[in-house]
């Protein structure tokens, strides 16, 4: 788990990854995240809103291409990424990179997805695209084995591991006590969230507003004893610029890890949207669960958060 997070400066460089080989050793290219072990009792950090201004619900599926061009169809449709990142701001890709797992094992976002959102935000006028996750098993070896340090680096993002990552506490409303934040994610102007879709044990999937656990410290563990209730917290709270689901490989079971290539299927499509909570009922979907048996979607729908009917995703169907 992570220990400190880092702002966003030039205090420390290091080198980008060219290779899967370097990337087990790689943080930080580029930027500086530097270490204050003092124990101060600072003001709770507020969590801000990257939705863009202007931009109504809609999620937009692909299907049938390369990871990369599913993505770069779906978010052409939805009016391309200058729509949502603008020059010069400092953009987070925030992926599920939980896992000491290949890509073909379905428990981590697919390399190439993360890759692409990185390559869109460049191109769209990002000074900076961080790519980063706090990890449940060693950090460096989830984000070598996974393949996002690689080819996010090459993509040209800033990958930070989160044992590099500073953590400090923020408004959590609703949530339990004590439970701290990746200050780099704080920091961002926005934050595009991308989870892969697979099956979790307690929650049957683990989708976009789960993967917010991903940007919390020690004591997440805690928000599992009432996880529907946690989930759509976290959905609450944190409000990406874009979801972009990822089903190029879903995890059918035994998820969150995952390991079998037994439980894996190949879908090779993908979901980017503006309504978190339709972006997740779309994964369910692809894990054969209609909305209502995900309780988290339904309790975040009354809430006001999103919606839920499958039939309001745009499919452009097949590359």
């Amino acid at each position: 788990m992570s220990d400190e997070i880092g702002r966003w400066d030039r205090r420390e460089v290091v080198t980008r990854l060219g290779s899967a080989a370097l990337a087990a050793g790689a943080v930080l290219a580029g930027v500086a995240f530097f270490h204050d072990r003092r124990r101060d009792v600072p003001a709770r950090r507020k969590v801000p809103d990257w939705r863009a201004v202007g931009v109504p619900p809609r999620v937009v599926a692909a299907r049938g291409g390369e990871p990369a061009a599913n993505v770069r169809r779906a978010v052409a449709a939805l009016g391309g990424m200058e729509r949502f990142v603008r020059r010069g701001e400092r953009v987070v890709v925030k992926p599920n990179v939980g896992w000491d797992r290949l890509p073909e094992q379905a428990a981590n976002t697919d390399p190439e997805v993360v890759a692409e959102l990185v390559r869109l935000c460049l191109a769209a006028g990002a000074a900076q695209v961080v790519v980063t996750d706090i990890s449940c098993n060693d950090p460096r070896r989830c984000f070598a084995r996974s393949g996002i340090a690689a080819a996010a680096a090459a993509a040209g993002a800033v990958v930070v591991e989160s044992g590099r990552l500073r953590l400090v506490p923020a408004d959590l409303a609703g949530l339990a006590e004590g439970i701290e934040v990746a200050e780099a994610v704080l920091a961002a102007d926005r934050v595009i969230n991308v989870p892969v879709v697979k099956h979790h044990r307690l929650s049957r999937a683990t989708l976009g507003m789960k993967n917010w656990f991903g940007v919390l410290g020690p004591g997440r563990n805690r928000l599992h004893q009432s996880i529907h209730r946690a989930i759509a917290e976290l959905a609450a709270t944190f409000k990406p610029t874009l979801t972009v689901v990822d089903a190029t490989r879903v995890l059918l079971a035994n998820g969150p890890q995952g390991g079998s290539l037994g439980d894996v299927r190949g879908v090779g499509a993908v979901a980017v949207g503006t309504d978190p909570v339709l972006c997740d009922a779309w994964g369910g979907v692809q894990l054969g669960l209609r909305p209502a048996e995900l309780p988290f979607l339904r309790e975040a729908e009354q809430r006001g958060l999103g919606r839920t009917d499958t039939a309001l995703v745009e499919d452009l169907g097949t590359a």
